[in-house]
């Protein structure tokens, strides 16, 4: 790989980060009326899909990894843990779905397991914070929720694959 290849490469996973970082941010000032306590649309977890179904497992754990730190900087330890651990679980579910996709699971179905993985991925983590599997007992509202906005973020992604593919041939 060419270092002006390296370079663009690296230029894109960065929009692609910043991206995920404005989404992220966007959804928390934005409340959306009838959600549970502490269920949000996932809109960055949009991006880190695209990672995992278009430019592979590296890329999509390090975006993951840095939707963590940018979660840490913005809302301290707690929030970087369970984003961390929601993210780390929802690429391995959604990689593992992808790489079996022979199956014939569509990325809607992939998405819906990504988001209903990092809600139990985050769930787990609040456990272990806690130290209480009470919280266990939120695991079927989660699930609705893993489906609800799996779906949402599922078919934002189909809609944004054009715009986003054109930008990607544009920087190899």
């Amino acid at each position: 790989m060419g270092k002006s290849i390296k370079t663009k490469r690296i230029c894109f996973m960065g929009l692609l980060f910043a991206t995920a970082v404005v989404l992220s941010y966007l959804e928390g000032i934005v409340t959306v009326p009838g959600l549970p306590p502490g269920i949000k649309l996932g809109l960055s977890n949009i991006v880190t899909m695209y990672c995992v179904f278009f430019l592979g497992a590296p890329n999509a754990y390090i975006l993951a990894a840095l939707k963590a730190l940018s979660v840490l900087l913005m809302r301290g330890p707690t929030g970087a843990l369970l984003s961390l651990l929601g993210g780390f679980i929802s690429v391995t579910v959604m990689l593992l779905f992808t790489w079996s996709k022979k199956g014939g699971l569509s990325y809607l179905i992939i998405s819906i397991l990504g988001a209903i993985a990092h809600n139990m991925g985050q769930l787990l983590g609040s456990s272990l914070l806690m130290g209480t599997t009470l919280t266990l007992y939120y695991f079927p509202i989660l699930i609705l929720s893993g489906i609800g906005m799996g779906i949402v973020t599922g078919l934002v992604l189909k809609t944004l694959l054009p715009a986003v593919e054109k930008l990607d041939r544009q920087l190899r």
